[in-house]
Parts: C-alpha cells; sequence; structure tokens
C-alpha cells in the first residue's frame, strides 16, 4: 500500500453556476492535475477541497484570482479495494491520538483505491502507518 503525501488547497467559493468552472480553469492552466475533490455548499457560497499531486504551489495563483484559499498536506494511500481498510486505518491512528480531519477517497474498479486523508499530526501518521500497518 504506497503511502506519500500531497497537496490539498481548500477554497470558499460562491454557490453560483459557473463557479467551479472558473476555480478548476486555474489547476488547468497551471498543468496541474487535480487527484481528488469534495466540496460543501450552504446556501449561497461553499467549500472545495481539492487534492494534487504535485510540488507546484498554486496558493499564489487562486489568491490572485480572488479566492480565499488554505494549502494543507493529505496523506494519499492506495488500500485494496475490499471491506474494512477505512476501519483499518481509522482504528489505529485513532488508537495513536491521530484525529483525522477530513478523508475522501474513490475505488479505481478494480482491485484497489485511493484515501486522502487530513490528520491533526501528518508526521506521527505516516510514521504509525509504516510501522503498525507496514505501510511504505
Amino acid at each position: 500500500m504506497p503511502v506519500k503525501l500531497i497537496r490539498q488547497y481548500t477554497v470558499f467559493i460562491p454557490n453560483v453556476p459557473g463557479a467551479l468552472h472558473k476555480f478548476v480553469e486555474l489547476f488547468a492552466n497551471e498543468g496541474v492535475n487535480i487527484i481528488g475533490i469534495a466540496s460543501e455548499i450552504r446556501d449561497d457560497s461553499g467549500v472545495v477541497r481539492v487534492a494534487v499531486d504535485t510540488e507546484h504551489k498554486i496558493s499564489h495563483v487562486l489568491t490572485g484570482a480572488g479566492f480565499t484559499t488554505i494549502e494543507t498536506f493529505l496523506i494519499s494511500i492506495e488500500i485494496p479495494d475490499k471491506p474494512g481498510q477505512l476501519l483499518r486505518l481509522a482504528k489505529v491512528l485513532g488508537e495513536n491520538g491521530i484525529n483525522i480531519t477530513t478523508v475522501y477517497g474513490t475505488s479505481f474498479g478494480g482491485s484497489s483505491g485511493r484515501l486522502l486523508l487530513n490528520v491533526s499530526d501528518t508526521d506521527k501518521a505516516l510514521e504509525i502507518l509504516r510501522v503498525e500497518l507496514g505501510i511504505k
């Protein structure tokens, strides 16, 4: 199960037609591939979380386009696509005092999937995953 750190941008956007288009266009224009996206919309605004697998920082581009953004790191874990995998990860992290603050993921339609985790202590979580679960 490969594990690595990736960037996440959390951005506040208006809840109007075309807002997502204008937002994701900035990533495309910078040549940055979006590997995960989630949103929460309330009334006239929303929060979009975008995960990107790149060293290329684009927070300055987002800010320059008028978006309020927060850049954080996520743990990206490729896992077997079978029941109980998230349970296993959540259990070992929780037992070691690591809070999972954001989680999203998907199956690749076969034998594997990807989970994206924002946690309270990234370095400690990576060490726990590597030592206790043998994730590399």
